[in-house]
């Protein structure tokens, strides 16, 4: 082993790490706050310490030796190293945050209710739910993992399917004082609300009905808000099953028939590469591949 006591002055180290990667000591000397003059003195006191010519000096302009070259790899190796441990010590003397974004009527619907058990099992950890039905710029907006409903084609992204969903009719059970449709067909005289982009044609044919596609009244672009207007007794929503489970449970909305379509986009978790070696993100996709194995 090395013998520390050897060392050389580590702020001549630092001013020529990065003189090193500057190849300019003014540059240098603004990034760690110090002049012209204190970077060229601590770099000469260090090639004497050293023996050895690090830069060639050209009037005002510098060149890096092969040696000092050879020698501004290693010590950027072990200042990275160094730089690394300490970020590790200031993240475990924080609490951990983790950062998930998923369409505004999933994380509503299916993920908050949810979540409370993630909670209990890491209760360290800071869970920070954003809603979103756009894609994310996962470094710019420091988002871990995202959950979006799509065809699973994000570029650049790891991308792992959740589950696939069915769209079939809602009502709450006081609609029409409680007397509702008992046939696909008599389902039609009534208000009939969708989803801006989820048509009822699909579940028509699954249905047997050769109906064209309702026009007019409420069309929403949320599906949690479509369930609601529902529940509300404002019409029979044709509602995705992951949306609108909780509210079957609760006993705000029943489902009518037995008639289901499949959907043609499915839920997929989506993360930067790099995100999927935090321990938080590890924790959260195994804790959401339990969940959705226990709803299915």
């Amino acid at each position: 082993m090395a013998d520390l006591r050897r060392l050389p002055n580590l702020a001549a180290l630092r001013a020529f790490e990065a003189a090193a990667r500057h190849q300019n000591f003014s540059r240098a000397a603004e990034e760690i706050h110090v002049t012209h003059g204190a970077i060229s003195h601590q770099i000469r006191a260090l090639e004497e310490e050293l023996g050895i010519a690090l830069f060639v000096r050209h009037g005002k302009r510098i060149a890096i030796t092969p040696d000092g070259e050879r020698f501004a790899e290693t010590l950027r190796r072990a200042l990275g190293d160094i730089a690394a441990a300490a970020a590790e010590l200031r993240a475990e003397g924080k609490q951990k945050r983790l950062t998930v974004t998923a369409l505004p009527s999933f994380a509503a619907r299916w993920l908050s209710p949810r979540l409370g058990r993630f909670i209990e099992r890491y209760p360290d950890l800071e869970v920070m739910l954003q809603s979103s039905g756009h894609l994310t710029d996962f470094v710019r907006e420091s988002v871990d993992i995202g959950i979006r409903f799509g065809g699973g084609n994000y570029p650049g992204l790891a991308v792992e399917k959740l589950l696939d969903d069915f769209y079939y009719p809602v009502v709450s059970p006081r609609f029409n004082g409680g007397n509702l449709p008992k046939t696909p067909r008599e389902m039609v005289k009534h208000p009939l609300l969708r989803c801006e982009g989820e048509p009822w044609t699909p579940w028509f044919r699954a249905a047997g009905l050769d109906l064209l596609e309702p026009t007019g009244g409420l069309v929403f672009q949320d599906s949690s808000m479509l369930v609601r207007a529902a529940a509300e007794g404002h019409g029979i929503a044709l509602a995705r099953h992951a949306v609108a489970m909780t509210d079957i449970a609760s006993g705000d909305v029943v489902r009518l028939f037995d008639v289901a379509a499949k959907c043609t986009l499915s839920y997929y978790l989506v993360c930067p590469e790099e995100s999927l070696r935090k321990p938080q993100v590890q924790a959260f996709r195994q804790w959401l591949l339990e969940e959705v194995a226990k709803s299915q």
